[in-house]
Parts: structure tokens; C-alpha cells; sequence
């Protein structure tokens, strides 16, 4: 078996990341695949930011709480949110009691408000740095599209979004599919990002 890789209790192979609950349901459900809808994307750009420094299981174990705490991520009502918000915030034990991460989700939803004004949707904005071409699962932490959108988004005023941290995005959101080969849902990925690409044409 493939180091890359873990096969769990039902006989099949995933990637080694996504041997336990909740990560196995995240990686069988969500990562890799398609997102769209300003909701999703602004939902997953402010939780890798929060993820930043700490585990993902951490973040996935919380993400109701996030839902809740920011208004199900809706980017207009976060990008109403005050200084109350942020002291009700930093007082909400179900999250990640960052200042930081919670002063620059807000101020990016200000600025995603602006970027889809100009772009019509956050999709139509993320998915145009969507490498074209084959990628080698696990050969990188970041990449030239990464580096490009984190360098964009930055002087567009967005924080927390490091190349490191797009890159991770991207492969969430599909832009790249980063499955191990051998890992069962990396043919679902494949296809799904197909359909994604044929829709966009």
C-alpha cells in the first residue's frame, strides 16, 4: 500500500490525512470537490484562515460554531459586523479566540463585498487562478496560481491569505486535486472537476 494512503475499516483507500471522524466525512464529501456560491468560498477562504498555525481536525470539530458565530458566513452580514461583534466574538468559546483571524474575516468580507461587485461572484474571481494541466498530489504547499491570488487578495486589502493558505484553498475548493492516486474519491474528484470546467466554458 502506497505511504500516501490508509485503507479503513470498509476495505478502502484514502488519503492518509482522512483516517478518522470528522476528517474522513470532509475528505469523502467536500475536499477536492467543485465549490461554488459566494457563501461556500467565503466560508472556506475565512476557515483556512483560522486553520493557519493549528490542525484541521481542530477546525472541522468547530465549524459549526463558525457557522453560527458568523452569520452561516453570509458576506454581506459579516461585513456589517462591529467592534461588538468582535468582543462577542472573542468571548465565543465554540471558535478560534484569534483577534487577528476574527478582525480579518470581517474586513474580508468588506473586501469580498467589492470583489463581487467587480467580478459578478467570488466564483467567477478564485476559479480564473485554477491551474490548467496535470498536478502531482502532495508535490507542493503552495504554487504559482497560489502565489499570484494570495498577491492579488493582498493588495485588494484581504488578510490571512498567504500563498501557503490559498494553495490550501484551492485544493478544498478544487481548483486542484490533490488526492493520492490510489485514494478511492480521487476519480470523483477528477470527474467532478471536469463537469466544473466544461460549465464554465
Amino acid at each position: 500500500m502506497p505511504d500516501d494512503t490508509v485503507v479503513l475499516a470498509d476495505g478502502r483507500p484514502r488519503c492518509l490525512w482522512a483516517g478518522r471522524e470528522p476528517e474522513t466525512t470532509y475528505h469523502d464529501t467536500e475536499w477536492g470537490f467543485p465549490t461554488s456560491g459566494d457563501t461556500a468560498l467565503f466560508e472556506r477562504v475565512c476557515l483556512e484562515g483560522f486553520q493557519s498555525g493549528l490542525s484541521w481536525r481542530t477546525i472541522l470539530i468547530k465549524r459549526d460554531n463558525f457557522r453560527a458565530a458568523f452569520a452561516g458566513f453570509d458576506v454581506e452580514r459579516v461585513a456589517r459586523y462591529t467592534d461588538s461583534d468582535v468582543t462577542r466574538l472573542l468571548g465565543d468559546a465554540g471558535i478560534v479566540r484569534h483577534r487577528g483571524k476574527i478582525e480579518a474575516s470581517i474586513n474580508n468580507a468588506q473586501r469580498a463585498v467589492e470583489l463581487i461587485d467587480e467580478h459578478g461572484s467570488l466564483e467567477s474571481y478564485f476559479w480564473q487562478y485554477a491551474p490548467v494541466g496535470d498536478h502531482v498530489p502532495g508535490s507542493m504547499t503552495t504554487s504559482p496560481q497560489s502565489v499570484a491570488l494570495s498577491k492579488d487578495l493582498k493588495k485588494r486589502g484581504w488578510r490571512f491569505v498567504g500563498p501557503t493558505t490559498m494553495f490550501a484553498l484551492m485544493q478544498a475548493v478544487g481548483m486542484v486535486n490533490d488526492h493520492a492516486y490510489d485514494c478511492v474519491i480521487r476519480d470523483e474528484v477528477t470527474a467532478a472537476h471536469e463537469a466544473a470546467l466544461r460549465q464554465r466554458l
